[in-house]
């Protein structure tokens, strides 16, 4: 069932574990009222896979993933026919004489095999996330025009399949790329920007429980300071919580500039950027972030 207000998408967000400010929200609120695909932007671990997730599991719909990579194509992404199971058809019918019949059904549905997107149009409601799609070729967006603007596939040898009940579409792009504009027209979009330190303390108290207030508070200002810096892979909320889970099982109570040290690569996933920071400047965040949050 949609959520009837902003509010509500808010809370069904929230309750999946997701902490949305209000703009984002609204987006959400806005792609499920109108039926519109939802296209995401962000740097990588900024959650914007975690919304088709979340979304999946409280409406709740199936999830269908379609993980894009350089190379999909078609027989990949929507349908492919199973030729083994034609041939078979077409033998027995030549055995049997039934030759005449076989050629009017050898492109039966029977014989199509569903990738994700037509598994999204077919069955139960459905989210169907097209994760990273700046990640497959520029061709393959043709592919999706029809799906983002009919919710149907059409089929040269069958015909068109449409959905009975279109599928939440969520689509999410780490801006490798840019993607064509003809994508963009039809979604509604939205920025997936760093949390500001109050939102990112909120989703740590809901995603790293066993953290306790004090430590909590230190790692979120640590990693605030950590995103104005010069690094080639800035950390997202996804590093944010996995390292405040790794310090809680360290038995941490507050940042220590040992601890940090030896817990790096939870945070930073670079080895150029774990020297950077490793030692005298981490030591320096420490201290700062100390002196912050007492």
């Amino acid at each position: 069932m949609t959520p009837d207000s902003v509010a509500a998408t808010a809370a069904l967000l929230a309750e999946g574990g997701y902490v949305a400010d209000m703009a984002l929200a609204t987006t959400v609120h806005l792609a499920l009222r109108m039926g519109r695909p939802l296209f995401l932007e962000g740097e990588p671990g900024t959650g914007k896979t975690e919304i088709a997730k979340v979304l999946a599991a409280r409406l709740p719909r199936r999830l269908v993933r379609l993980q894009c990579y350089d190379g999909l194509d078609l027989a990949a992404a929507a349908y492919e026919w199973n030729h083994a199971r034609q041939l078979m058809a077409i033998r027995v019918a030549e055995a049997t004489g039934a030759v005449a019949d076989v050629e009017s059904t050898i492109y039966d549905r029977k014989y199509l095999e569903a990738r994700p997107l037509l598994q999204a149009l077919e069955g139960e409601p459905a989210v169907l996330l097209i994760d990273e799609l700046d990640r497959a070729d520029e061709p393959f967006e043709a592919f999706l025009l029809e799906v983002l603007a009919d919710f149907q596939l059409s089929v040269p040898e069958l015909g068109t399949l449409r959905a009975d009940v279109p599928p939440v579409v969520i689509i999410t792009s780490n801006r490798t790329r840019e993607v064509h504009d003809a994508i963009r027209r039809r979604c509604l979009y939205h920025w997936v920007d760093y949390p500001d330190a109050a939102r990112e303390r909120e989703i740590l108290r809901l995603r790293a429980p066993r953290v306790p207030e004090r430590l909590s508070a230190q790692i979120v200002a640590f990693v605030q300071r950590l995103r104005q810096g010069d690094y080639f892979k800035l950390p997202g909320v996804a590093e944010s919580i996995d390292w405040a889970n790794a310090l809680a099982a360290l038995d941490a109570r507050e940042l220590e500039s040992g601890a940090v040290d030896a817990t790096l690569g939870v945070l930073l996933k670079y080895q150029d950027d774990i020297a950077k920071l490793k030692g005298e400047e981490a030591a320096r965040l420490v201290a700062e972030v100390r002196q912050a949050a007492p």
